[in-house]
């Protein structure tokens, strides 16, 4: 299938070299002309501008933007609308806030023009692994886009079938499932980064106790100099709170035991406000989601071993570096 792929970022790029391992034809465009250049060499098809973009894709199109959310999303969805024709497909692959999706695709409706929001997760390791992908569309736009979807989710691979559920019982096992209607994918996965939030905190407080424990605050008869790499690694192998977020802070531990190449400044995304936000448009109590959140606000100000296991994570999992002190 041909796809258009506007943003050719950390996971941009990293798409396109996935669909074209498995077969697709991808024309490619990005403000940065090397980045082009660099996934022509690849077998990618370079365009020059949106226009260019828009030319080399055959009708009906689909053009998939992964680019900042926020401003460059709305800039870059409203001049392409300018662009496509009725029957063509816009797809936004980023962290876009979920209302904002439903206003998009209503509007493009007008003309014809079919709107898709895909929460996409699976950071720098996408590549490799796969994405896990959290769609918003209306269910014909899903099924035609299906081969693309295909290609980028991890599939089922190794993971255990959940008993009780039966072969077949539509995509999700395959590692991608349509939500909704537009606005849905970009809402759970909305939730999704929320809940990792929670996450990330519980093992980077936990983490700071132990560490905390070899301590001068702690008496004597108590104090056990805890090596955390190794209990992290520990943790990976049959413990119920291993996770691929514990794997990557393994990794991190590995590199720097310490932590000290991270201050400790948790920068979020923005999917965490708007989480305990739809919390609170919902009434639905998140003390959790909403702890982690204040976490991340706080280190800002005053940075402990925990936050700097937060921004190791980030980095690992998705190629954030620090900003700010």
């Amino acid at each position: 299938m041909q796809l258009g792929m506007v943003g050719l970022g950390k996971m941009g790029a990293n798409m396109v070299r996935r669909l074209i391992r498995a077969g697709h034809e991808c024309v490619v465009f990005d403000l940065d002309p090397e980045a082009v250049g660099s996934l022509e060499d690849e077998g990618a098809v370079g365009a020059s501008s949106l226009q260019a973009l828009v030319d080399k894709l055959e009708a009906p199109r689909a053009i998939w933007v992964m680019v900042p959310a926020g401003p460059a999303t709305e800039t870059t969805v409203g001049q392409l609308a300018e662009l496509v024709a009725s029957g063509d497909t816009i797809i936004d692959g980023g962290n876009s806030m979920y209302k904002d999706d439903v206003r998009r695709a209503a509007t493009l409706a007008e003309s014809g023009i079919h709107y898709a929001d895909v929460g996409t997760s699976g950071g720098v390791w996408g590549l490799e692994r796969g994405y896990c992908l959290m769609i918003g569309a209306e269910p014909a736009v899903a099924e035609r886009l299906d081969p693309i979807f295909k290609a980028l989710a991890p599939g089922q691979g190794d993971v255990e079938r959940t008993p009780g559920r039966p072969s077949g019982q539509g995509t999700a096992e395959a590692g991608y499932l349509r939500c909704g209607p537009p606005g849905a994918g970009h809402f759970v996965k909305m939730v999704h980064n929320g809940i990792e939030y929670g996450l990330m905190q519980a093992y980077a407080e936990g983490l700071d106790i132990m560490r905390c424990q070899g301590g001068d605050t702690v008496s004597d008869e108590f104090r056990f100099p805890l090596e955390l790499g190794e209990i992290t690694e520990l943790w990976r192998r049959g413990s119920v709170v291993g996770s691929w977020l514990l794997d990557l802070t393994a990794i991190a531990l590995q590199a720097s035991p310490d932590l000290e190449e991270f201050s400790g400044s948790v920068q979020d995304s923005g999917e965490g406000r708007w989480t305990v936000q739809a919390a609170v448009e919902s009434g639905t109590p998140a003390e959790v989601l909403t702890a982690s959140l204040y976490a991340r606000f706080r280190s800002r100000q005053d940075h402990t071993f925990a936050e700097k296991v937060l921004s190791a994570m980030r980095k690992q999992f998705g190629g954030h570096v620090e900003t700010g002190s």
